[in-house]
């Protein structure tokens, strides 16, 4: 059973003491592919260099919108040369939040329009984080066109899901969906298109209900498959196959990655 990781941060700094031994634990759990999505253009280099020499890592570049502080109208146009010598499998993380206070949110939708632009651009698939602005998202897509991609960590309703797979959008779930007063999202995992799902961990960050409190890594994935698995009733090795075929063909990953 082969699984992939759509998303996770191998990058962040809580994997410094531990990193190679954290990915060979994911490759031993079945995870054969992890997709990380960067933060903020500071990070960039480091997250390429943390990916580089493991066919299994799959990097992408954006500007989170919860780093505003850090970002810079010009790491617009690094963000364009980077895309186009490194040719990621996608643009991200990118979005909005409205959760967080304090936040500019017309800064916010200047970045995020920008690099859907420079998604379709460069024929890219976004990885979009939307808290709290899932609706907003929604219209943002819509309105900018010819994307593709994936609404990580997904919190809106059953209609936003279905106006997201309208588009071609897969949803994320991860470690929210395994605990058990997450009473939507787990009756969303259980009744929808499997040809949208994409399986994640978010790693560090969003441990499943087995780690509660503790650094969640992306070998906790066949945990979260697992969950999801028993609330649609179906065995996980067809969850597993068709997250993974979902997660390869939106991000173009290769069908066996080299050891």
């Amino acid at each position: 059973m082969q699984l992939v990781d759509s998303h996770c941060h191998l990058d962040a700094p809580e994997f410094d003491g531990d990193r190679d031994a954290m990915v060979a634990r994911a490759r031993a759990a079945g995870v054969a592919a992890m997709v990380v999505p960067a933060i903020t253009a500071a990070s960039w280099p480091g997250l390429r260099q943390a990916c580089a020499g493991d066919s299994a890592l799959h990097p992408a570049y954006g500007l989170h919108p919860m780093f505003l502080a850090a970002h810079r109208p010009e790491h617009l146009d690094e963000l364009r040369d980077w895309l186009e010598r490194e040719r990621p499998c996608a643009v991200g993380e990118c979005g909005l939040d409205f959760f967080v206070e304090g936040l500019d949110a017309a800064a916010q939708r200047r970045y995020f329009d920008a690099q859907l632009q420079l998604a379709r651009e460069f024929g890219l698939p976004v990885i979009v984080h939307a808290r709290r602005a899932v609706e907003e998202v929604i219209h943002t897509l819509r309105r900018i066109g010819g994307l593709r991609g994936v609404v990580h960590s997904f919190s809106g309703s059953p209609e936003q899901a279905r106006q997201l797979w309208d588009m071609g959008f897969l949803l994320g779930l991860g470690g929210p969906v395994t605990y058990p007063r997450a009473n939507r999202l787990r009756a969303l995992a259980a009744t929808m298109p499997l040809e949208f799902l994409l399986l994640e961990t978010d790693a560090p960050d969003q441990p499943d209900a087995g780690i509660r409190g503790q650094r969640n890594e992306p070998a906790r994935l066949p945990a979260i498959a697992a969950v999801i698995a028993g609330l649609r009733g179906q065995p996980v090795e067809e969850v597993a196959a068709q997250t993974t075929a979902n997660a390869r063909r939106l991000f173009d990953l290769p069908d066996s990655p080299s050891p």
